[in-house]
């Protein structure tokens, strides 16, 4: 996959046409029409990436807009003092960097795979040709960048309370965001310690946090992963934590 960091090449040396399942859970190729969907699936190609893998680096020129097909990524920034800020985890179903892609910067951010990883790819130039003739694609992405703002917007809300269940809680419902990471549904496949990962926290902390979410009936812990019962109240939970902040 070209524009990966060259001690990344093992991601472009899997890379391969996707097949049909793959294709089939791109949320985005809904939003086609016929033709254009011919196009676009002609040109997604899709990588495997090991965990430490960067499928995009701080400085590099974007040359495909990336989604997950299957694994978890992270996407952070690290500081020149050794210190990391991680904006958000990336489950299956998330297309993310349209932003990047769009104004043809380079990227401002990382994002690494935490584990065995299945990683799509529509080139820069598919993107804006479909940004240039598909007006569901457009919609597509405005939705992407709005609500991608929101989530950002809450996040930053949420970092400056310093309350450590709250930040479990927030992160948590932007992971089951439906509309940035559709292929989540209601079962998000993630350890606990690939969720302290993401949060910056420890796993005793998280797993405090997560029982404490599954005493208010929000969420299960199942094996291998974590169940959403109640989103709204997952949600609410995070507005209750700012109001007594």
């Amino acid at each position: 996959m070209r524009g990966t960091d060259p001690g990344t090449s093992t991601i472009r040396d899997r890379v391969r046409p996707a097949s049909a399942e793959e294709l089939a859970s791109i949320p985005w190729l809904d939003a086609l029409t016929p033709a254009e969907r011919r196009r676009a699936e002609a040109a997604v190609v899709v990588g495997e990436a090991e965990p430490g893998d960067l499928v995009c680096r701080i400085g590099r020129p974007p040359t495909y807009w990336f989604g997950v097909v299957a694994g978890l990524l992270k996407m952070s920034n690290d500081n020149a003092d050794g210190t990391s800020m991680t904006y958000s985890g990336l489950p299956p179903g998330g297309w993310f960097g349209e932003g990047t892609v769009l104004k043809r910067e380079p990227y401002r951010y990382n994002v690494q795979a935490l584990r065995h990883s299945v990683v799509g790819g529509l080139p820069a130039d598919d993107f804006h040709w479909l940004l240039d003739h598909s007006i569901g694609f457009n919609r597509f992405v405005m939705n992407q960048l709005n609500e991608r703002l929101a989530q950002f917007i809450a996040a930053r809300e949420t970092d400056r309370l310093n309350d450590p269940d709250v930040r479990v809680a927030r992160n948590l419902a932007a992971l089951f965001n439906p509309v940035l990471f559709p292929g989540v549904g209601e079962l998000l496949r993630i350890t606990q310690q690939e969720l302290a990962y993401l949060i910056g926290l420890s796993r005793q902390r998280v797993n405090e946090a997560l029982r404490a979410l599954q005493a208010q009936g929000a969420i299960r812990v199942e094996y291998g992963g974590l169940r959403v019962l109640d989103l709204a109240a997952l949600r609410a939970s995070v507005t209750a934590g700012k109001g007594a902040a």
